[in-house]
């Protein structure tokens, strides 16, 4: 186990009374408390942000015979003009 290390952080009223409610019924302190439940929600947190990789699925638009994705700029000069923008 790590050293003890003292720290100060401040707790809404709720969690506090959720906390020393919890110490007391389980009969731990309230240090050992705050920790475990510090951890567990850690870990939840933590196995939240794993995901899948986000992946797109090619979609054929179809192009019009004559015109090619080579080159966009000339793509686009056939089919806004040349005068488009």
């Amino acid at each position: 186990m790590m050293p003890f290390m003292r720290t100060t952080i401040n707790l809404d009223d709720d969690l506090l009374d959720q906390a020393r409610e919890s110490a007391r019924r389980m009969r731990k302190p309230f240090c050992a408390v705050v920790n475990e439940a510090l951890r567990a929600g850690l870990e939840h947190v933590n196995r939240g942000q794993a995901r899948r990789p986000y992946r797109t699925v090619p979609h054929h638009m179809g192009l019009r015979k004559g015109l090619s994705l080579d080159n966009i700029q000339e793509l686009l000069s056939q089919v806004e003009g040349d005068d488009a923008r």
